[in-house]
Order: structure tokens, then C-alpha cells, then sequence
């Protein structure tokens, strides 16, 4: 019983969320290059800035698909969640640049939530038609463990020089 309550709240959530863990994480080492919004502005602000890049949001998409492929001898139907959860995340984050971007917020800088939290709010959205969700408890815990890691990660890729700003 204890194995199964373990499983529910911890490592069956854990396994539904890396898709989009993994996609959000992935544009800090595979990204750059050429902006999405190619320099493109709307009332003289630019769409979502340099820093969201074509080769990051393939990297994105690539990512959480290949969790999505690693996870799906064990959950066939992960490689599709995995791929609803990818394109939510690259939805969530670009959404995030653009609210930044239309607040007159300069590229780097913190938006408190989004920032933590956006990526995997529509990865999470996008996701929810094919079922297979973790329960209240599981939600809690990935709720926590995104924030967290979230932290966490930011820092150590600022240490390692891998992004400008801890957050």
C-alpha cells in the first residue's frame, strides 16, 4: 500500500512532467541564433525578443519528445502527451516573452509566476484531453518540485555561465 501512495504522489507525477521539464531546460543548451519573431516588433516593442530563438524552441519541442520516446515502452500513451506538453511549454514560455515584452520589461528580466510557473501551467493545459493525469496530491508535489527546481537550475546554469541572469 505504502508503494502504491509513493507511486501516486511522487514518481508517476515526476515521470508525467519531465516531458515538459525537460523541454523547458532544453533551449539553455541547444538554443541561440536566429529569433522567432526575426526582429519583428508590434507598437515599436519587439514580439518576444533575441533570446527566443528557432533553434530553441526546436530544441524544446525535440526534448520532450525524446523523453516522450524514452517513456514510451513503459506509458505508450506518453509520446503523445509529451508532445502536447512540448508545445504548451514553448506556448507558456513564448506567452511569458510577450507579456514581458508589452510591459516594457527588458529581456532577462524577472516576471514573478510566468517565469516559474508558465511553461508548465500550458504544458499542463495543453496536455489535459488525453488523460492519464496525476492526482491532487501528485499536482501538489510537481507544484513544488517546478518551483524548486526552478531555482535551483537558474542558479547552477548562471554559475556555469549558461544564462546572464539566476532567474
Amino acid at each position: 500500500m505504502q508503494y502504491i501512495f509513493l507511486y501516486a504522489v511522487f514518481a508517476y507525477p515526476l515521470l508525467y512532467i519531465l516531458p515538459a521539464y525537460v523541454a523547458n531546460g532544453a533551449p539553455v543548451l541547444f538554443g541561440g541564433g536566429k529569433p522567432l519573431d526575426m526582429g519583428r516588433s508590434i507598437g515599436g516593442k519587439r514580439i518576444f525578443g533575441d533570446h527566443k530563438t528557432v533553434r530553441g524552441a526546436i530544441a524544446m519541442l525535440a526534448g520532450g519528445i525524446i523523453i516522450g520516446l524514452i517513456e514510451y515502452p513503459f506509458f505508450h500513451y506518453m509520446l503523445a502527451v509529451s508532445v502536447l506538453m512540448s508545445i504548451g511549454a514553448i506556448f507558456g514560455d513564448l506567452l511569458g516573452s510577450f507579456a514581458k515584452r508589452r510591459a516594457g520589461m527588458k529581456e532577462g528580466a524577472s516576471l514573478p509566476v510566468m517565469d516559474q510557473y508558465g511553461f508548465f501551467i500550458f504544458a499542463v493545459l495543453f496536455s489535459l484531453p488525453l488523460g492519464h493525469l496525476p492526482g491532487a496530491y501528485g499536482y501538489a508535489f510537481i507544484i513544488v518540485l517546478t518551483g524548486i527546481l526552478h531555482l535551483l537550475t537558474n542558479m547552477g546554469a548562471h554559475r556555469l555561465r549558461l544564462k546572464k541572469v539566476p532567474w
